[in-house]
C-alpha cells in the first residue's frame, strides 16, 4: 500500500497557495487534531490526556459539533484521537461527515476495540485507521499495561487490511527504547503491509509524572540515527525534512504548533496540542502571530527541547513546499 495519489495532489493544491501566508503574519491550519472525547480503555505511561482531562472523561463530543470544528479549521486532513475514539457512539456518524466534507481523515486508535468496530466503517480511500505501537509485545504490552494488547492490535491490523482499509501506524520513541525492538516491529509491519510508519520522540510535558521516560534533545539525535540510519528500508509516513530534523541534520528553530490546532471536548487548546493554558471556543485565538510570540522554543521554557510532530513536521513540510530541491539533497553536516 501506499499514500494515495489523490491525497498528495489535494494537499499540493491547498498548500501551494498559502506557503508564503507565515511570513506575510497570516496562519492556517494543515491538519485538524480532532479529540471527541478523552476517556480511554487503557491507561499508557507517559499519556497525559487520561490526568489532564480526567475531570471530564464523561462528555461525548456531539457528531454536529465535531463536524462544525472541521469546518471551522478548513484542513484537508482530519487525526480523529483522543482517548479513544472508538468508544465514541456517534464515531462512525463523525467519520462519515468528515469524509461527506471531503477531508482525509486518520482515526488514531490502540487497536483493543479495532476488530469489532470495523463492521462501522466503510473502506474509502480518505480513511485510514492509524494504530499505535511502541514496540514489539513485550514492549508494547508494558508501555500499555495491558498484557495481550500488542496481539490484538497486531490481528486488528491484519483484518483491516484483509477487509481493503488503509491502516499506518504510529510510535513514541522514548528515552530507553530498545532500537533493535522498534526495528523487528517496523519488519513485522511492513510484512502486514501497513501504508507508513509515522514517529514521534517522547516530549516530558507538565501533564505526565514519568519524565525519565523521555528524550532530551541530545540524546533523541542520536536515538533517531541508530533508528533510521542504515541500509534497511522502512516505509516512512513522515515528512523527510522532519526525520532529519530527528537525526539532528537538520534545525528548525520556529514551532509551527499553529498549523496542527487541536479541538477538544472543552474547545479549541491554547495554544497547542501539549500545553493547554486554556481552552478557547474561536480558533481565530490560535492563529494570531502575535500568540506565538509568547510560545515555542527560546521564549516559553515549556518548549525547551520538544521536537514533537505537531510542531516540528508543519514547519519541515512548509520548508519542503517553499524549498522542494530540500528532498533531493543529503544533509552533511550535525546541528544542535
Amino acid at each position: 500500500m501506499s499514500r494515495p495519489m489523490a491525497m498528495t495532489l489535494e494537499l499540493a493544491k491547498y498548500l501551494l497557495p498559502r506557503r508564503r501566508w507565515p511570513e506575510r503574519g497570516k496562519l492556517f491550519p494543515m491538519v485538524l487534531m480532532l479529540e471527541p472525547l478523552e476517556a480511554c480503555n487503557l491507561r499508557c505511561i507517559g499519556c497525559g490526556r487520561v490526568r489532564e482531562y480526567r475531570d471530564v472523561m464523561d462528555l461525548r463530543m456531539p457528531v454536529d459539533e465535531a463536524l462544525q470544528a472541521a469546518e471551522a479549521a478548513g484542513a484537508p486532513v482530519v487525526s480523529v484521537s483522543g482517548g479513544e475514539p472508538l468508544l465514541h457512539p456517534g464515531i462512525s456518524d463523525i467519520v462519515q461527515g468528515l469524509i461527506e466534507q471531503r477531508r482525509w481523515v486518520y482515526l488514531c486508535t490502540n487497536g483493543l476495540l479495532l476488530r469489532e468496530s470495523l463492521d462501522k466503517f466503510r473502506s474509502n480511500r480518505r480513511l485510514c485507521f492509524v494504530v499505535h505501537l511502541d514496540g514489539t509485545e513485550k514492549v508494547h504490552d508494558q508501555v500499555t499495561q495491558r498484557p495481550g494488547a500488542y496481539r490484538e492490535a497486531i490481528a486488528a491490523i491484519g483484518d483491516a487490511i484483509a477487509r481493503g482499509f488503509r491502516v499506518c501506524t504510529n510510535t513514541t520513541v522514548f528515552h530507553g527504547s530498545d532500537v533493535p525492538d522498534l526495528k523487528a516491529l517496523f519488519r513485522e509491519l511492513a510484512q502486514l503491509g501497513v501504508e507508513g510508519l509515522m514517529l514521534s520522540p517522547g516530549y516530558a510535558h507538565e501533564t505526565v509524572p514519568e519524565k525519565e521516560l523521555f528524550l532530551q534533545k541530545r540524546e533523541s539525535f542520536k536515538v533517531f540515527r541508530a533508528l533510521l540510519n542504515g541500509n534497511e528500508r522502512f516505509p516512512f509516513y513522515d515528512n523527510p525534512l522532519f526525520l532529519d530534523f530527528l537525526r539532528g541534520y537538520r534545525e528548525y528553530r520556529e514551532c509551527a504548533a499553529w498549523a496542527i490546532p487541536t479541538y477538544t471536548v472543552l474547545g479549541w487548546r491554547k495554544p497547542c496540542y501539549l500545553v493547554a493554558d486554556e481552552h478557547v471556543q474561536d480558533l481565530t485565538e490560535l492563529l494570531d502571530p502575535a500568540l506565538w510570540e509568547r510560545y515555542g522554543p527560546g521564549r516559553d521554557p515549556r518548549c525547551a527541547g520538544c521536537m514533537l510532530h505537531s510542531g516540528f513536521e508543519p514547519q519541515s513540510v512548509l520548508d519542503a513546499v517553499n524549498h522542494p530541491w530540500k528532498l533531493l539533497m543529503r544533509p552533511k553536516v550535525e546541528v544542535g
